[in-house]
């Protein structure tokens, strides 16, 4: 068995694995990471030996740092690291270039559209009617989407979503509240088989998903980091928001937004950002708490996300594709009998 994790940030971590009666025979870790000394690699091997395959990474990781001891240094990577590789190796996970990944470039869409094509799109990737797919969109009007469990009348202000001509939504993802305005605002969803994420719990498939974002950010100078849960932000603020849905079916829906530009102002108008929420991020402003890319980057916004797409390219190929009129049809439905629905926008009041 074989299984690989690249660590957030850090080192490439492999597990080789040899099996029998559902208990780890043999054991290989390796990857380009730092271990010192230099037998400390033997340990660990010795350590993965006759686990059962069903083990918890919490245990296993448990397991390694117990016959690591003192005295060793790892670079790169960690106990952990070593733990979901193994996990990853015994569930038969995928890594990224083991997929034929298409782009589709959106054209603009009113906001309850996008929402149905998300569903859509990820439950014909869990068919295997669709190749994992990145998707940019282009938004058609202003909007504020709500997470799936969010309560309306908590989140929002409909008279000054009115007010500024803003459409409301209710997305199936969880996660906060997100206001967007068409040209500043940058929003791209990954369809991917559970097979990519398989072996890593949902924080670190956030992290794990992310990474070629905040790498290609990194190369455009912004110092961007990942914060748990699903935050990306570097020290002058907050710059995107993460959110998951993973319906049966075989596909993991990961979409995310960043702003690109914002009016403060009339986000504030529009969302009802509480005093708590704003005190747990460590700033008592809401204009404070996001930082758009335009002022850390001076970049046009379609350079922004040309940069970003090349990134996600290299490392692991992409074709060009597009969303049939057949699946927008689909989409569609959805609209009518559930997304632009106030029964689906008001399931928590």
């Amino acid at each position: 068995m074989h299984g690989e994790y690249k660590v957030p940030g850090g080192k490439l971590v492999v597990a080789d694995l040899d099996v029998v009666d559902e208990h780890v025979r043999n054991a290989q870790i390796s990857g380009d990471f730092f271990l010192e000394p230099d037998d400390a690699l033997e340990r660990i091997n010795g350590a993965l030996a006759g686990l059962q395959v069903d083990t918890s990474a919490a245990q296993v990781a448990a397991r390694v740092r117990g016959a690591l001891g003192d005295g060793v240094e790892m670079l790169g990577f960690s106990p952990e690291a070593v733990a979901v590789a193994v996990r990853r190796a015994v569930t038969g996970a995928t890594g990224w270039r083991d997929h034929e990944w298409e782009f589709v470039h959106d054209v603009p869409r009113e906001p309850a559209l996008q929402m149905a094509l998300d569903e859509v799109l990820t439950e014909q990737v869990g068919a295997g009617e669709r190749p994992p797919t990145l998707r940019v969109w282009e938004w058609a009007s202003n909007a504020v989407i709500i997470g799936s469990f969010q309560s309306l009348r908590n989140e929002v202000d409909l008279d000054g979503a009115a007010r500024h001509d803003v459409t409301v939504v209710r997305r199936i993802s969880g996660g906060g509240a997100m206001f967007v305005e068409p040209g500043n605002t940058i929003t791209y969803s990954l369809y991917v088989p559970e097979s990519l994420v398989s072996g890593l719990s949902f924080t670190e498939s956030y992290a794990f998903l992310d990474d070629w974002v905040i790498g290609a950010l990194n190369d455009l100078g912004v110092a961007a980091t990942y914060q748990p849960i699903n935050d990306i932000t570097s020290p002058a603020g907050k710059i995107a928001g993460a959110a998951q849905k993973r319906p049966a079916g075989g596909a993991v829906l990961h979409h995310v937004t960043m702003a690109y530009d914002m009016d403060a102002s009339k986000m504030v108008e529009v969302l009802r950002i509480g005093r708590e929420k704003l005190s747990d991020k460590g700033t008592t402003s809401a204009n404070k708490r996001v930082d758009p890319l335009r002022s850390q980057t001076g970049l046009d916004r379609a350079d922004v996300i040309s940069r970003m797409v090349g990134t996600f390219r290299n490392r692991y190929g992409l074709l060009d594709g597009m969303i049939s009129d057949d699946t927008v049809a689909l989409a569609e439905e959805r609209v009518a009998a559930k997304f632009g629905t106030e029964e689906w926008l008001t399931r928590v009041p």
